[in-house]
């Protein structure tokens, strides 16, 4: 049985990565997980995944949670150092 660790390993992606596109989709994590791998390995996935977390920046930013915000553009700083072919 794989456990949650596993899945995240296999995902490609950090928690927070999945995590954002999770609050994106607005789908539980395993979701993310599984939609997140899948994206990584289509033509057009990786900008995808990056217009997620600005999406979701731009949400954290008109509800005045500039906290989560910070966090976020730090998940796209790491997504973006991280995956270059997009």
């Amino acid at each position: 049985m794989l456990t949650r660790e596993d899945c995240l390993a296999l995902c490609e992606l950090s928690e927070e990565e999945v995590e954002a596109i999770a609050e994106h989709e607005h789908i539980p994590e395993l979701l993310a997980m599984e939609m997140g791998q899948y994206l990584c390995h289509t033509p057009d996935g990786e900008a995808r995944i990056e217009r997620m977390i600005i999406d979701d920046i731009e949400h954290a930013r008109a509800q005045g949670n500039y906290a989560h915000m910070a966090k976020l553009v730090g998940v796209l700083r790491h997504f973006v150092e991280t995956h270059p072919h997009h």
